[in-house]
């Protein structure tokens, strides 16, 4: 099921009856970028450039005289759809932010605080400096004029025709390997796409299951999870809905058993200790790079404010399950109490019904153009949705059965 060309639901059907639950993983496949506006283009000190709009939680200066890439989708009134992606070729023109060079910045740029050494506004692509041939030295916006008769030409654009496109900056490039050993990948986007790589190889690794297996892939996490394709819209529910009409003796009336029978994962990346500043993290509840696939209990900021905070009946569960394959697994929090704080889609998850808990790979540099995890990690990611997928695991009413849970303690 695909929603609206950015979020979908990948289903593989088990034998078991829908009511008896589902298993879920829900990854996010958004990634911070910087998105142009519907009217970029403009033209300053004999340059064209296009401004833009960040999209997530960036650090601005991190954008800046660096190699970009421009993907998305513009629909023109003469040719309809059309994709473009420029930038990721060798025989492909990029794209730059211009920064101020250190000889003339101590005024201007060096004293402000980290988050405005480069201002949202400043980030403005360049696209172009030569001036339209059949115009005159008087005439205004001459290179303007040129960028814009070379989309007519290269790309059938029209001006308008941004004003219904939807396009976004990259930072341009593979991924490569990180390191003398090769232990590490360092590349753009892995927040969260290494979990929904990993999910979807987990989900082709399965067959014949037991119970239906549901992949997520969700858009718009990294600004609030909002709208049609966020983790907050009905989709979900609209999808299990959609399987409860198809499937012989089942009923749409059955739809909250299904979600509150279900076991679910949020697949999220989470911050691994880091060398150079780890006065941020509380040691003992830092993830490692190399230590592991990562369940975190909780995420959230301020007293745990936006948080799901996994029940310890299921997280005994899914530990158990692990240590039964030998997989390795670690703890890991976003960073100390009260340093800062973030969230996940497993809240907007477990409003539906599902057992939820974040699990996940650790990250360096998150949401930076260039996001380094351990290859270990990912591989044990694999491996622990796989085995989450096919695991025998109780109806949750059985699992929150204290007299069973405690073995009868009292």
């Amino acid at each position: 099921c695909v929603n609206r060309n950015k979020s979908m639901a990948l289903i593989v059907m088990g034998h078991s009856p829908l009511c008896q639950g589902v298993r879920i993983i829900a990854a996010h496949s958004d990634a911070p970028h910087l998105d142009l506006k519907p009217n970029p283009l403009h033209e300053a000190q004999g340059l064209a450039l296009m401004r833009t709009h960040y999209y997530g939680g960036i650090k601005k200066y991190q954008w800046g005289a660096r190699p970009l890439a421009l993907h998305g989708v513009v629909f023109t009134r003469q040719h309809g759809r059309i994709e473009l992606t420029l930038g990721e070729r060798g025989d492909q023109p990029v794209f730059t932010i211009p920064d101020l060079l250190p000889h003339l910045d101590a005024k201007i740029q060096r004293k402000r605080p980290g988050d405005e050494l480069l201002k949202g506004e400043e980030l403005q692509i360049l696209v172009g400096s030569l001036p339209l041939a059949e115009l005159a030295e008087e005439d205004k916006d001459r290179v303007k004029r040129q960028i814009l008769a070379r989309l007519q030409h290269d790309y059938a654009l029209e001006q308008a025709d941004l004003l219904r496109a939807e396009l976004a900056l990259v930072p341009a490039g593979e991924s490569r390997d990180v390191g003398l050993d090769g232990s590490l990948l360092g590349g753009y986007g892995q927040d969260d796409r290494v979990c929904v790589y990993t999910a979807l190889q987990a989900l082709l690794a399965c067959e014949q299951p037991e119970q239906t297996l549901i992949c997520l892939f969700l858009d718009k996490e990294e600004t609030g999870s909002s709208g049609a394709t966020g983790m907050q819209s009905d989709f979900f529910p609209w999808v299990i809905e959609m399987l409860l009409q198809r499937m012989p003796g089942a009923s749409v009336t059955q739809l909250r058993q299904c979600l509150w029978n279900s076991y679910a994962l949020s697949a999220d990346v989470v911050p691994a200790l880091d060398p150079l500043f780890p006065e941020v993290h509380d040691a003992d509840n830092a993830a490692r790079l190399g230590g592991g696939m990562v369940l975190s209990k909780y995420t959230g900021a301020g007293g745990k404010n936006l948080t799901n905070d996994a029940d310890a009946e299921y997280l005994a569960l899914l530990q158990h399950m692990l240590d039964s394959h030998a997989l390795r697994w670690q703890n890991g929090l976003l960073g100390k109490v009260d340093e800062g704080g973030g969230g996940t889609i497993a809240r907007f998850l477990a409003q539906h019904g599902p057992c939820v808990v974040d699990a996940g790979v650790p990250l360096l540099s998150m949401h930076s153009p260039f996001e380094v995890s351990a290859k270990s990690d990912i591989w044990q990611a694999f491996q622990g949705y796989r085995h989450f997928f096919s695991a025998a695991f109780p109806c949750p009413s059985q699992l929150y059965d204290e007299a069973e849970t405690m073995g009868g303690a009292s």
